[in-house]
Formats: C-alpha cells, structure tokens, sequence
C-alpha cells in the first residue's frame, strides 16, 4: 500500500482521497469511500488518526497546549466570566449580550427543581451507593419524568431538553451526594447563582443557616468551566455514538456518565489524590520518582502526562491558582498534600525525565486537592466531572443531530476469530 500526496495506490488500483481544511489544525484526508473502491477500510484503535466528526464547538492543539471554547481561549473564560456564560457560548457559539444572558440565566434557574417523585425513585438505591451508579440511573430516568422533551426531531423540544439537563443535573448530584451521607436533601433557591446554589444544596442542613462562601462559590465555577468541554474525549464520543441511533438526549447524557466515571477518564483527579496521600510526605518524594522511573515498577505518577496535551495543560495553570485561593481563604496553610504536589510539580517541570516525556501536570493533578479542601469526598470527584461536562454533551450532541448529513455511528473491526466451521452435534463432541 502505498500512499503518494493524497492519491492511494492499493494493488491496481488508484484512488484520490480528498483532502479536508479545518478553522484550525491539521489537515485531514476523507477516507469515507475507501471501503467502497478498494474493499479495504482502516484500522485505528483508539481512534488516535481518525477524526470521528466535524465539529465547530471545541479546539484543542496538545502540543502548544491550547483549549479554545468556539474559539475563545478557556484562559479567558475562567478568568472573566462564569459557568453560565460559558454553556451559552457552547450551545449557541457566542458570547452572550446583557439581554441574553439575563434571559438564558433565567431559564436555567427556573428549571432547576426535579419532579418530586424523584426522591422516591432515589429510596430504592443501597444507602451507600456510589454517588455515579445513582447519577447514571436517575439522568437516565429523567426521560421517564420529562417524556414532553425526549422528540429529538422538534427544534424546541431539543432546547427545552437542554436547559433542563443543565439545570437538573445538579439538583440531581447534590441529591446523590446527601443520600450517600444520609442527610435530607435540600431543594434549589432560585435566588442563588448557579454555583453557589449547588454548594448549599450539597452542604446546607435543615437545623442550621448556611451562608456560601463566595470564594469557593467562584473557585467550583471555575473547575466547571474547565470542565465544560473537552473535544471528542470517550464520553463525548459515547454521547454521539449513543445519540446517532436517534436515542432520546437524557439516555444520551446518561452513557456519557457512564463512560466518565471510568477511572481512565473522570476519575483521575481521584487517583492523583490517593498517590499525593500514598506519597504522604515530600521526604518521601524521591523513592516515588525513582519508582517512576523504573520501567520494572508498575508504580505510575498520577497527574501527570495527558493523551492530547504535550505541553503544560492549560487548564492545570488556572486550577493550579484556584487551588492556593481555597486553601488560602479556608486557612490550610501547611497542606501535606500540597507540599507535596508543589515539589512534585517543581521537580516535573526541571527533571529531565519529565521534559522528555513531557509529563507535565494535568488539571486533575490540582482538582483533588481543591475538590477535597472544600469538603467533598473522593466518591463526588466524578459526579462533579459530569456536572460540569453535561453542557459540552448537550453541545457536541445537538451539533450532530442538527448535522443534516447524520448517520448512524458504526465502527468496522479487524476480526481476528475463528473462520467458518460447522456445527458439531452434542453426541459428536
């Protein structure tokens, strides 16, 4: 096989395979007729040379280490504005006005209650269920509450689907985390801004006032808008395999959970925290990185290195910020896990092992220990991951559905099992 420019030889035959320009990055060739001229097809496990989609909504250039939401760097967004504004630039491409802003902050609020029966639903779970098992089942069972949303042909049925998605999903994950610590659960104010309003539902009780401390309010804004959105990771891929078949988006939403609370995906900040703590000390810091270093040691750092990124994420620089804020307005001034992760970071980022590895820190490297400070425990890690992700499901899935040349997702394989054999009857075995 042999591949001259974009012309394809394989045996006598020649085929052009056109060659595609994007806003940003590299160039791709369309090999969707390839199967169709030469019988053949592709083999990429993992997907890591083939784009799956065209999409308008996120870039990302790991090796320069770039996130851009519609364009507008994730620097900027976490630094000036907030998480509302953020879902409105993935849903609708732009920055929103005063007015819309206003209108689109209304509407989600508004939608932020879940039908009462919900709580019933939450009482057939185990007491200690993992809070991602209950936040799979019960955002599956949303379309069995919200049937008047789920016709995915209807343009408003879409939209109303979507605010609802982003403004229940909380309610549902502070539901989730209060019945795992057996509290009661608290309902929305629709007084309180997005975020400040998921912290009270989490950690307000009914015997006592509960006032939002507005630095942590803005410090989980920010880990939401980080989140938001990230190209076509595993559970965003799950979300538009899932939605192709025509499923209805609350099912959509529920296999994108599914697949991030693998522990590859969502639940790293939750490994990194648990090696900071194996770590215990920074005295201890140089057996670790030895460990590291030997190829006959399964021992792996946690946080470090990303599939896309090859340089510093940029996401990490902001969290790393965040970070020392919660600390800081929380008085943790002598945080073990901390020194220990500034020094893992220090030595990351001068070691030549690192550099030429480019194991730089991850976002999830610094989310852990901020997501911890503020009293939630590993189990929510994930939950939290989905909260903030919901929105860039919800984008990356209407993008598809709106795409009029949409198909049905199905993947080839290169099967590797038995050829054709007969049945044997039992008496012949």
């Amino acid at each position: 096989m042999e591949n001259l420019s974009n012309t394809l030889n394989v045996g006598d035959k020649s085929i052009v395979l056109p060659k595609k320009q994007g806003t940003l990055g590299p160039d791709v060739l369309d090999i969707s007729k390839l199967y169709a001229q030469t019988g053949m097809f592709t083999y990429d496990p993992g997907f890591t040379s083939t784009a799956s989609c065209e999409s308008g909504i996120t870039y990302i250039d790991g090796d320069e280490g770039v996130l851009l939401y519609r364009g507008y760097p994730i620097e900027q967004l976490a630094e000036h504005g907030d998480f509302l504004e953020t879902c409105h630039v993935l849903l609708h491409g732009d920055l929103p006005n005063s007015t819309q802003k206003a209108d689109f902050d209304y509407r989600v609020t508004r939608h932020t209650m879940v039908h009462e029966q919900m709580a019933r639903f939450f009482q057939g779970f185990r007491r200690d269920a993992h809070p991602m098992a209950v936040m799979v089942a019960s955002v599956g069972a949303l379309s069995a509450f919200y049937h008047d949303s789920t016709d995915i042909t209807d343009p408003t049925q879409r939209a109303i689907a979507s605010i609802r998605m982003i403004a229940k999903i909380p309610t549902l994950a502070a539901m989730a985390f209060k019945y795992n610590v057996g509290q009661p659960f608290v309902y929305p104010k629709n007084d309180l801004d997005y975020t400040s309003n998921f912290l009270r539902m989490c950690f307000c009780v009914p015997c006592e006032d509960y006032k939002v401390n507005p630095i942590l309010s803005r410090a989980l804004d920010r880990i939401f808008i980080l989140h938001a959105d990230h190209e076509q990771n595993a559970s965003t891929s799950t979300v538009r395999l899932a939605g192709s078949s025509g499923a209805n988006p609350f099912a959509c939403i529920a296999a994108g959970i599914a697949s991030l609370w693998g522990p590859s995906h969502g639940g790293a900040n939750e490994a990194a925290l648990k090696m900071l703590g194996e770590i215990g000390t920074v005295e201890n810091i140089p057996h670790f990185i030895a460990r590291a270093k030997d190829k006959n040691d399964p021992f792996r750092l946690m946080g470090f290195g990303h599939r896309v990124y090859k340089n510093y994420d940029p996401r990490a620089k902001i969290m790393q910020k965040t970070a020392h804020d919660v600390l800081t307005e929380l008085g943790i001034k002598d945080d073990p896990l901390l020194d220990v992760a500034m020094e893992l970071e220090r030595i990351a980022l001068h070691d030549e092992y690192f550099i030429e590895k480019k194991l730089y820190p991850n976002i999830d490297f610094y989310s852990g220990i901020t997501l911890k400070a503020m009293g939630f425990p590993t189990n929510m890690f994930t939950v939290l991951f989905a909260v903030a992700r919901t929105v860039g499901w919800i984008s990356q899935w209407r993008e598809m559905i709106e795409e009029p040349g949409q198909k049905i997702g199905r993947p080839r394989q290169l099967y590797t099992g038995s050829p054709r054999r007969d049945y044997t009857p039992m008496g012949k075995r």
